[in-house]
């Protein structure tokens, strides 16, 4: 490649990296788009999950955690299943 073509492509990925990039993860509050029928509601649920209830993240997405940290190294307990390859 030549040296104004490996710049013009570099260029056209920073174009694009501009152009694309800004609308991922984007968090606006959602509306609903003209002729597009509403989410149905889930399985068992009363009633259809609004805007507010979609962008919560779910328990499973975000998990607590209920191990505490370590703080400083152990010794491992010997494992069992820890065998050589055959």
């Amino acid at each position: 490649m030549t040296m104004p073509r490996t710049a013009t492509l570099i260029a056209a990925a920073a174009l694009t990296a501009l152009v694309a990039l800004p609308g991922c993860g984007s968090r606006q509050k959602l509306t609903a788009v003209k002729g597009m029928k509403p989410v149905p509601p889930a399985y068992g649920a009363v009633g259809a999950a609004g805007p507010n209830e979609l962008l919560e993240p779910s328990t499973q997405s975000r998990p607590e955690r209920n191990v505490e940290l370590r703080r400083k190294s152990e010794a491992r307990v010997d494992d069992p299943f820890d065998l050589p390859p055959e």
